[in-house]
């Protein structure tokens, strides 16, 4: 198996018989979904997706891909397809279209009516071009073919890419449900005939690569929100992510057979279930959806709310409710229902919100003590299926962290694909495809860009290590006025600390020996401030270590008087 090493060079100049694949996201994390594909100087772009941010990551609102590769190249870009609408696929495209607006997206008609409307927010007019399974366009030097697949949300697509290199096939992110909601399967009949034709490149989702069998049915969990509405006494409480119109359609459903009207919260989940009903993915029949401010005249066993914040995301609504900073209050006889998978990374998040409902006396329903959730993604059982009726020649696992695109690539190599010809790669790594064989043949610079309020990019690691220490170490400054000439200290030392300790009394100690050691400087001929503020920072850094167990921010101020 190949892979790729930070100790890789720079790729070399890409060969007219060559298709290039580089991962910019989605290999490593599971988010920040994108692929760029190129070959005789042009670029198509797969999925443009966001990464949500951790514990570690304070302050920061979403992590986008790096666009510095093809930065200089946007002229160059024919296309951008999406495979289906996630955030994780979606959510970057207004950011590169602040680039270069007019790129023309190819998307199914949910995942261009759930990006517009997106846009619309971002002050963005795109070109669409609406596809659907069956499909093929060309675009550039790229031959696409759209592929059904089935996923947590309607009309996700499979791609596949020809061009005189090579051919590519693109799972995006699927499973292989057999009883859809929607009745739509993934097409394996499409599959098998792509496989004939030959696919050099098989780029597999391998989030569940890990998971034995096939993924349970999403009508499986029916049953076990029926127990929890029969037990239900007061208000139902439903989280989940605003693209899952399937999990959506079910709630409802449920609603709708126990006499309960519904109503929406969380700004995106009002956005996307408009839209999905408008366009005929989403059925709410008369008189079951009310207005927010109908709820309080409804009693509390009639009433349904779906709302956002599974993730424990600290603005989403759920997570307020559990704080009891919204409109709606939470109490005893009240049951909330998780019904979503825990993205890795936000466990923490959501124990918090878990404890927070569990205090104000809800009943609490998730994954993890009743099934109310099926994955999205493959099994598996489902993707050695899968190799077996595309063969590939090649192939790459995709959409996971490194633990799941080595599980994915041990089930590629137990299916009788040759070691040498599983591409086990992360982002930023480059995969040249040409005469049937792939091979990594370097590494381009590929790091996180994190959106900060209004800023995009600004944010440093550095940034950020300040921020966790600041928030669990604490902030300490200390001032010191001197008289360079007369070499002496004119004022201070004075400490001041914030998240350290309460009685800044503690510094008392430490004072004596800042003042030695600047004064000693000082008589030695040091008048420079930035060398004397490292003797202050390193001083009372070890003091505050020594004493405290502690290493806290520390701003030393040394003034000339």
């Amino acid at each position: 198996m190949s892979h790729a090493h930070p100790e890789l060079g720079h790729p070399p100049e890409l060969a007219a018989d060559t298709m290039r694949i580089i991962p910019l996201g989605g290999l490593g994390d599971i988010g920040r979904n994108m692929t760029v594909f190129e070959f005789g100087g042009r670029l198509l772009i797969v999925d443009c997706g966001v990464l949500f941010p951790e514990d570690a990551q304070p302050g920061v609102d979403l992590i986008l891909p790096d666009f510095d590769l093809i930065r200089g190249r946007l002229d160059e870009i024919d296309a951008i397809v999406l495979t289906h609408a996630h955030e994780d696929h979606i959510g970057a495209v207004p950011y590169l279209l602040r680039e270069r607006q007019n790129i023309p997206i190819y998307g199914s008609r949910l995942t261009l009516a759930l990006l517009e409307a997106k846009l619309r927010e971002h002050r963005i007019k795109a070109t669409l071009v609406e596809v659907k399974e069956g499909d093929t366009t060309r675009t550039g030097p790229f031959e696409l073919e759209y592929v059904a697949v089935n996923h947590s949300i309607p009309d996700a697509l499979a791609l596949f890419i020809a061009t005189p290199a090579g051919t590519v096939l693109h799972t995006g992110d699927f499973k292989m449900d057999q009883l859809p909601l929607d009745g739509r399967i993934t097409d394996l009949r499409a599959f098998a005939r792509l496989g004939e034709r030959g696919v050099d490149l098989f780029l597999t989702d391998s989030t569940n690569a890990e998971v034995p069998g096939f993924v349970a049915s999403e009508r499986d969990i029916e049953p076990a929100l029926e127990r929890t509405f029969n037990s239900a006494a007061g208000r139902v409480v439903v989280a989940s992510f605003a693209s899952h119109i399937h999990r959506i359609q079910q709630i409802i459903d449920v609603a709708r057979k126990h006499d309960r009207k519904i109503a929406f919260f969380g700004r995106s989940m009002v956005r996307n279930m408009g839209v999905a009903r408008d366009l005929g993915y989403l059925t709410i029949p008369d008189g079951v959806l009310v207005a927010a401010d109908q709820l309080s005249n409804l009693p509390d066993d009639q009433v349904v709310l779906i709302c956002t914040g599974s993730q424990g995301e600290p603005m989403a609504a759920l997570s307020r409710i559990a704080n009891n900073d919204h409109q709606i209050k939470i109490g005893p006889g009240d049951t909330v229902v998780l019904a979503s998978s825990l993205i890795p990374g936000n466990e923490n998040a959501v124990s918090r919100v878990i404890n927070g409902l569990t205090r104000l006396g809800a009943k609490v329903v998730h994954k993890g003590n009743a099934m109310v959730h099926v994955s999205g993604h493959a099994a598996a059982g489902e993707l050695l299926y899968c190799y077996n009726i595309v063969k590939p020649r090649n192939v790459m696992p995709v959409h996971g962290e490194p633990r799941h695109l080595k599980a994915n690539a041990e089930l590629a190599l137990a299916t009788g694909v040759p070691a040498d010809r599983i591409i086990l790669t992360l982002d930023g790594g480059v995969v040249d495809l040409v005469r049937g064989r792939a091979t990594v043949v370097g590494a381009v610079p590929c790091g996180y860009v994190y959106v900060d309020g209004a800023s995009v990019g600004d944010l440093t690691e550095s940034s950020l290590k300040d921020r966790r220490v600041l928030g669990t170490e604490g902030f300490i400054t200390c001032f010191v006025v001197i008289d360079s000439v007369d070499r002496k200290i004119t004022a201070g030392p004075e400490i001041q600390a914030r998240g350290f300790v309460e009685d800044e009394s503690v510094f008392d100690a430490v004072l004596p020996k800042i003042r030695t050691v600047i004064e000693d400087a000082l008589r030695e001929g040091t008048t420079d401030q930035y060398v004397l503020q490292q003797i202050l920072r390193r001083t009372l850094g070890r003091w505050v270590n020594d004493q405290h167990r502690r290493r806290p921010m520390i701003v030393p101020i040394v003034v000339e008087a």
